[in-house]
């Protein structure tokens, strides 16, 4: 695959530090975010992925070191930020006692750039009955409305925390695997957080290792896989994980 546009940052995190308690969930953590380029965030639950996204999304001030998106601070200027950020997480929660159309009507408020003909191919192209409470919705099918409502005002940024945590295949493989795909090759940027390594190597341009608050490796897939290379076979994402940390992501560390 090719990184396109590296130069054009869309997310630039340098030596960001984060203590919980006597807990330092973030590291001295450095990356670069290039626009139109799907960026995969591996690592075990509990390695300091959501902690990072969520210092990206402004919920969490640095302690230490800086964040940018677009060039701004997030915690300083939340509202432009935001306003060019999609975000889905595996909690995605959602109020269970609107309909489906009752969400959409309500999220289109927040957004200046809501494009009501993209929400509506969307809600068909996931099948969603516009009239169904929330509450009354498979996991899987409310992990398509989250994602309906993250992408229908087309933004700059998609952020996807564990987004198919407990989805099943046919709904990873249909609507992640394509979304991510159409939305990097409309210049859009995503940064898709995961345990499962073997999704994430289906998708991602450039991939970042991340355990226990530092990142172990951060490059582009292609050479991530070439530089593992041994006699001539071209070992798993989820292998070199292992390599490299001593455990596979998709185990829970003890």
């Amino acid at each position: 695959m090719v990184v396109r546009g590296v130069s054009e940052s869309v997310i630039h995190v340098s030596e960001l530090t984060r203590h919980f308690g006597a807990t330092t969930a973030l590291d001295s953590v450095s990356l670069s975010l290039p626009r139109g380029a799907v960026y995969g965030l591996v690592g075990a639950n509990g390695a300091g992925k959501t902690t990072l996204i969520k210092h990206i999304l402004g919920l969490l001030r640095a302690e230490s070191g800086s964040v940018r998106v677009f060039g701004l601070d997030p915690v300083a200027d939340p509202v432009a930020v935001l306003s060019r950020i999609g975000y889905l997480s595996e909690e995605n929660d959602l109020p269970g006692w609107m309909r489906v159309d009752e969400l959409i009507r309500y999220s289109r408020a927040f957004y200046s750039a809501w494009d009501d003909v993209y929400a509506e191919e969307l809600r068909q192209a996931f099948a969603l009955d516009p009239t169904a409470k929330i509450r009354d919705l498979s996991k899987g099918q409310k992990a398509r409305v989250g994602l309906l409502i993250a992408l229908a005002h087309r933004p700059d940024l998609l952020v996807l925390d564990e987004p198919s945590s407990g989805l099943d295949p046919i709904v990873r493989r249909d609507i992640l695997g394509a979304v991510i795909r159409a939305t990097a090759d409309e210049g859009r940027t995503v940064l898709f957080s995961s345990h499962l390594l073997g999704e994430v190597e289906q998708v991602a341009d450039h991939v970042t290792m991340i355990n226990h608050g530092k990142i172990v490796l951060s490059a582009p897939l292609d050479i991530i896989r070439e530089s593992h290379r041994v006699d001539g076979r071209v070992p798993s994402l989820d292998e070199i994980f292992v390599a490299r940390v001593g455990t596979s992501a998709a185990v829970p560390e003890v």
